[in-house]
């Protein structure tokens, strides 16, 4: 497959010729995915839900086995009757950064200036990246601020790949925590830190207006909580460690709990160290009047461990909560979705993904 330079072959593209309100999140062990239509009454949920993917046909985020993830894609393809398809790719593979350009540029001048920067700020050579930026909105003396994702091409020709095997168009590619913060974020929202809790690793990103200008990704993730808890309780279930995760958590409510909670702490002081480690780092690389993060918000499966907001908030010293996955798509006055409250934060990919086309 052939990609051009840019991203601009999937994105932006006008509403009116991509009707499609699927989005679709890959992972190392499941693809999920969630659709939105407009209806009378406003944006509902059409479909959504999830498959798994064969083992070790997506390792860290990057296509190892594109028939292997195809299959998965056939599979979910054939449950929702997708025919089209926004995903998003890993922050593992990405390269984010911000930069100014003068205000009124063209998307040519513009690209022609990211390409001159890629050398000194990427480890990609021009040739093998695929790259896109979006525009951030407010301008100041310096000019526009952009923010820009850059990714291998042989990452993104994964994708592109094994969607087609599947027969499902891809209308769009952007990274993840972009997609997150088009469903959780506002134009006017502060500077954000946003944790993203997946099985294997948890993809740190900081957010201005809900745009990402910095990612990065830390090796812990809700199977080392899952496991801790399992060996110092001695369960053979995940099942039961998951609900032990979300009812007990980091505050054991009797003495029984309380290895199960200890075990936990332990996982969950590495996770708030390495949230501690890039805060900081965003604190102080900042210059001039570059904001400060304003708070924290915890998404993904991990995100239901109890007490792990207020053990991070401790140790940042900043709010941090679960955000709302469904702010921008609508009001629970109007409307109710069938994903509970717990489970949605582990489709906030595919939500900001599906507003895409609305």
């Amino acid at each position: 497959m052939q990609l051009s330079r840019s991203f601009a072959r999937w994105f932006p593209v006008p509403h009116l010729l991509t009707p499609c309100g699927t989005g679709v999140d890959v992972s190392d062990s499941s693809v999920k995915w969630l659709s939105l239509a407009r209806k009378k009454d406003g944006v509902r949920i059409s479909s959504y839900g999830s498959v798994d993917v064969p083992a070790k046909a997506v390792e860290t985020g990057a296509v190892r086995e594109a028939h292997g993830l195809a299959s998965a894609l056939i599979e979910m393809k054939k449950k929702a009757n997708i025919a089209c398809a926004h995903a998003a790719l890993p922050e593992e593979g990405a390269f984010v950064f911000s930069m100014h350009v003068p205000q009124g540029s063209t998307r040519a001048q513009v690209v022609n200036m990211i390409e001159f920067e890629l050398e000194n700020r990427v480890p990609i050579p021009l040739k093998d990246a695929v790259y896109d930026f979006d525009t951030i909105a407010g301008a100041d003396e310096h000019g526009e601020e952009i923010a820009v994702t850059v990714f291998p091409r042989e990452l993104a020709e994964g994708y592109v790949e094994a969607f087609a095997l599947a027969g499902i168009d891809l209308v769009s590619l952007e990274i993840e925590a972009r997609s997150i913060g088009r469903a959780v974020s506002g134009a006017l929202d502060p500077v954000t830190m946003l944790v993203d809790s997946g099985r294997a690793r948890t993809g740190v990103a900081i957010l201005k207006h809900g745009i990402p200008i910095f990612t990065s990704t830390v090796e812990v993730g809700g199977d080392h909580m899952t496991h801790a808890v399992m060996e110092a309780l001695k369960l053979n279930d995940e099942t039961e460690a998951e609900v032990f995760k979300n009812e007990h958590g980091l505050i054991p409510d009797d003495d029984g709990n309380r290895a199960g909670s200890d075990a936990l702490e332990k996982i969950a002081s590495t996770l708030a160290g390495e949230i501690t480690r890039h805060y900081r780092f965003w604190d102080t690389r900042r210059t001039g009047e570059a904001a400060p993060v304003e708070r924290v918000y915890l998404l993904g499966g991990s995100a239901n461990l109890h007490g792990l907001p207020e053990y991070i908030a401790g140790k940042v010293q900043t709010e941090t909560l679960r955000p709302n996955v469904w702010r921008n798509v609508f009001s629970f006055d109007d409307y109710i979705p069938s994903i509970d409250y717990r489970q949605s934060f582990q489709y906030a990919t595919a939500v900001g993904l599906a507003l895409r086309s609305l």
